[in-house]
């Protein structure tokens, strides 16, 4: 039997609690800037609310717009990248969620080419990257969270693919269409999103 979730909305439609996850997407799908999250006691529910307690989930954060995937069977990553002028070198940080887990990714470039995008280049990677683990999971959905538009619109055909790095980028998109949705969101960099600055902390960790 599943264990029973209350499910607090801070930030939406209308605030509360609801008992069920669509009656929390209701209020919170397509509302900007939502803030939610589940919880297995009402007490907790009101609390953060209220906003007199922390997540009971062991990593002390809120929610934010993704917390809680929009279907379950979605997976949900943040991406970001980062570059050292000293060194020439870039990277990627990713946040991955699903089922409740939280996995991190952190990882430097090899693409000299690529690296004269800077931490683009990073994006680029760690955008790759969480697709990739998501096929490799069986996972058939994905939203990728990301704060540069290229990430979205090379992929998508909306921008031109003029480097090798890029084309690459493009076509290990389109071979898995087949096997993963993907949905391209874009945020603003350094908001103060928890997910968003995890990233790009990750992204630094390995190259500074």
């Amino acid at each position: 039997m599943a264990k029973k979730k209350y499910y607090a909305v801070k930030k939406g439609k209308t605030p509360g609690i609801y008992l069920t996850w669509d009656d929390c997407k209701a209020q919170t799908e397509g509302y900007s800037g939502a803030i939610y999250k589940s919880f297995p006691t009402m007490e907790e529910a009101e609390n953060f609310v209220r906003g007199t307690a922390a997540a009971s989930d062991g990593n002390g954060e809120e929610g934010s717009a993704e917390a809680e995937p929009v279907d379950e069977d979605t997976a949900v990553a943040y991406v970001d990248g980062s570059y050292n002028v000293t060194t020439g070198e870039y990277s990627c940080g990713v946040v991955f969620l699903y089922e409740g887990k939280e996995e991190t990714m952190a990882q430097k470039g090899e693409d000299d080419e690529l690296a004269q995008m800077r931490n683009v280049a990073g994006e680029i990677l760690g955008s790759q990257l969480a697709m990739e683990l998501a096929v490799r999971r069986g996972i058939r959905k994905i939203k990728i969270y990301h704060d540069y538009q290229g990430i979205a619109s090379w992929c998508l055909g909306e921008w031109k693919t003029n480097k090798e790095g890029t084309k690459a980028y493009k076509k290990y998109y389109d071979s898995v269409q087949d096997k993963l949705q993907v949905t391209f969101v874009k945020v603003k960099g350094h908001s103060g999103d928890h997910y968003n600055d995890m990233a790009d902390e990750l992204a630094k960790s390995v190259i500074f």
